[in-house]
């Protein structure tokens, strides 16, 4: 009674600041005999232990705030050099490392067996992070890039008819923009951006597979106003997602979001033309009781209306596909030629390749079989020497939505389980992984085709992900970045870089290089 009497008479802010202890006292109490008993007993269990401290990364001044990580790594992206710098990190202080970003706790691993644990193994522990589905969301919406569980299942279960071999095999189409490509590059010797080419390339031919109707960017006619101003909406907005996905979230909500709002409506209203073109297509087949015809055009938007007639979820999950279509073969065209024209050798050996075929067009089974250009792409149907030391997609991340383990990670040297706790994010990053000298030998950084040989990589080399999440695009991706570079190969002869300064990266959705300035000699000028 006296407590409580001598308690009244304490000040109001006393009062106030005595049962804000109390409270913290009983829930710290509560919190250590429930949570924080249940994840020691999982520590114990696993052998678990914490991730190396190191003075750069756990300094006192990014205890609360991460200051030193985010300067650095502001300052290494602003260079262009951001992939490299995480990829020194991880060499200086070892394959997991843990900072703060903002006030989260984050891990990044350059380990292939943590990245095997949360894309299959434990793969429902994980979902994609909260901060990259808000950046996402307002131009992608809900579609298989945005979405977890159900939803993400519903999304993929519906999608992956459309990929069919059938689908990808069918080359006609491509062709029609490959001769777009040819006629839009300079026969007469002087500098031209491949890059830029293969992303106009790239829209082209993702909306027409999509749309039914391509925006026709490469065509020497042009495109209408308004599909090229759609490719510039997206462009624009794509990098915007990418800013505010690697954001800390209260700066990405502070940052003004007029012009990316307006880069939105374009991206949508444009689609929506489509939507609304396969419905009417759809109600007509209805109202006619037909279906599609043998020999009729393959249209993916006509596919996925027979799955939902939900205007707002076929425009997301076009968008989604289109980032992938587009960027994913863009990006690998890119890096690909940006090599090619610095390395005469592989470029010869390539031309001697591609002769075989006589000037023939190339069907899908003569790709398949072309020996060199699989060790210049591929290993095996999935496996890129272009994309090991360039993916397209060089860093990913996912949050724990339960408390879990990684195998390795902990401890001094880096090989005891780890602990995640809810709520955490791990992020792992390609971009090193690929690059691993104890993984990939000496010369890991150097671009080696005939590595492929005798290289049988397992989660080390992982470019289209892995797990019920490996893409179900990728097969389209690499046949269309065969096709490619064998049609160019067999219009142009010789090649030279343009550009003097190493591979350096443009880091938005995806990553690419700055540009590919090449010039291209035309098969009937090397005669002369």
């Amino acid at each position: 009674m006296l407590s409580f009497a001598f308690a009244n008479d304490l000040p109001k802010s006393w009062q106030l600041a005595g049962g804000a202890i109390v409270c913290y006292i009983v829930y710290y109490v509560t919190w250590q005999l429930t949570v924080g008993a249940r994840r020691r007993r999982i520590i114990a269990a696993h052998g678990c232990k914490p991730v190396k401290d190191s003075p750069e990364l756990n300094s006192w001044k990014d205890l609360f705030f991460g200051w030193t990580q985010l300067v650095a790594s502001n300052k290494a992206h602003k260079q262009n050099k951001l992939l490299e710098y995480t990829r020194e990190r991880f060499r200086r202080h070892g394959n997991t490392l843990h900072f703060k970003i903002g006030f989260d706790d984050m891990y990044s691993t350059a380990e292939p067996e943590n990245v095997k644990t949360m894309l299959a193994i434990n793969f429902k522990d994980w979902h994609l992070p909260d901060r990259r589905k808000e950046a996402f969301l307002p131009l992608f919406g809900e579609g298989i890039f945005t979405t977890d569980g159900a939803a993400w299942q519903h999304s993929r279960d519906m999608l992956r008819p459309n990929f069919a071999r059938n689908q990808v095999s069918d080359l006609s189409a491509l062709e029609v923009h490959i001769v777009h490509l040819i006629n839009s590059i300079p026969r007469d010797g002087s500098t031209v951006d491949l890059q830029d080419l293969f992303f106009r390339l790239t829209i082209d031919s993702a909306t027409d597979f999509l749309f039914g109707e391509s925006t026709n960017c490469l065509a020497t006619n042009g495109s209408s106003g308004f599909a090229s101003e759609f490719a510039n909406a997206f462009n624009r907005s794509q990098l915007a997602v990418a800013l505010a996905s690697r954001s800390i979230p209260i700066v990405s909500k502070l940052t003004p979001k007029v012009a990316f709002k307006r880069d939105v409506k374009y991206v949508h209203d444009f689609t929506d033309r489509y939507v609304k073109l396969g419905l009417d297509w759809l109600k007509k087949q209805d109202a006619e009781k037909s279906s599609s015809q043998a020999g009729e055009r393959y249209v993916f938007l006509h596919e996925l209306v027979k799955a939902t007639q939900d205007p707002l979820r076929i425009r997301s999950e076009l968008l989604n596909v289109l980032l992938a279509g587009r960027d994913t073969t863009a990006g690998l065209l890119s890096n690909l030629w940006f090599v090619l024209a610095k390395r005469p050798d592989i470029w010869a050996r390539l031309q001697d390749e591609v002769g075989e075929l006589n000037g023939e067009i190339p069907t899908f089974e003569q790709i398949k079989n072309m020996k060199y250009l699989r060790y210049i792409l591929n290993e095996a149907p999935t496996d890129f020497t272009a994309l090991r030391l360039y993916p397209v997609v060089p860093a990913n991340s996912r949050m724990a939505i339960t408390d879990t383990v990684l195998p390795v990670g902990g401890g001094q040297d880096g090989k005891s389980p780890l602990f995640v706790p809810a709520g955490t994010n791990v992020g792992w990053n390609l971009f090193a992984i690929h690059r691993r000298e104890d993984l990939y030998g000496d010369d890991a950084a150097e671009f080696k085709p005939e590595r492929w040989e005798t290289l049988r990589p397992g989660w080390e080399y992982l470019p289209f992900n892995g797990g019920p999440r490996i893409c179900i695009g990728q097969q389209l991706a690499l046949t269309q970045t065969s096709y490619t570079t064998i049609r160019l190969v067999q219009e142009f002869t010789g090649i030279e870089s343009r550009d003097p300064n190493p591979w350096t990266e443009l880091f938005t959705v995806t990553c690419v290089g700055q540009a590919t300035k090449v010039a291209l000699t035309p098969k009937d000028e090397k005669r002369h």
